[in-house]
């Protein structure tokens, strides 16, 4: 081939590309002018107002009972506002299966004048048979403060589970 002829091919197959290169650009500017008018002379979405309502999500999750230890959980089915509602749960161990144990539980309140602990709730019950797993539920109503749960049983120390906090 001549150095003629390749030049003029070179030439051509140059003058192709940039032809595509400008339809490329024209192209480009033609759809971004157009998304921009689009965008530009669109009318503008009602506004809508939106309500969102939310509830007290409380913790559900309930603790294992363990013997020796009161675990106190927060129940979901709780009232609502400043009412709510627990679950107090430990093992009773009865060392005469054949006789019956009673065992009482009390809430008790700590009181910031007296610094101590102040029954606010309690309930009494018992059983027969070797071990038990046993709950209480108390719920406390528009009285915020510092709480725990104890458990007294015939014959053995009262336990006491952690403090926790009530609150509106």
């Amino acid at each position: 081939m001549s150095t003629t002829r390749s030049a003029a091919v070179l030439a051509s197959g140059t003058a192709n590309a940039a032809k595509l290169f400008v339809a490329a650009l024209a192209f480009t500017s033609a759809y971004v002018g157009f998304s921009a008018y689009s965008s530009a002379s669109s009318t503008p979405e009602p506004v809508r107002t939106v309500t969102l309502s939310a509830r007290e999500a409380p913790i559900t999750e309930q603790l294992p009972a363990q013997a020796g230890k009161v675990t106190v959980s927060v129940l979901a089915d709780g009232g609502t506002g400043c009412a709510k509602s627990y679950v107090a749960r430990s093992v009773l161990l009865n060392p005469d299966p054949s006789e019956g144990v009673t065992y009482g539980w009390r809430l008790a309140r700590w009181s910031p004048a007296t610094k101590t602990w102040r029954t606010y709730l309690v309930d009494h019950d018992g059983f027969v048979g070797a071990a038990r797993t046993v709950e209480w539920r108390p719920q406390i109503t528009r009285n915020p403060g510092w709480y725990r749960v104890e458990l007294a049983v015939e014959g053995a120390k009262t336990v006491t589970s952690d403090r926790f906090q009530a609150s509106c």
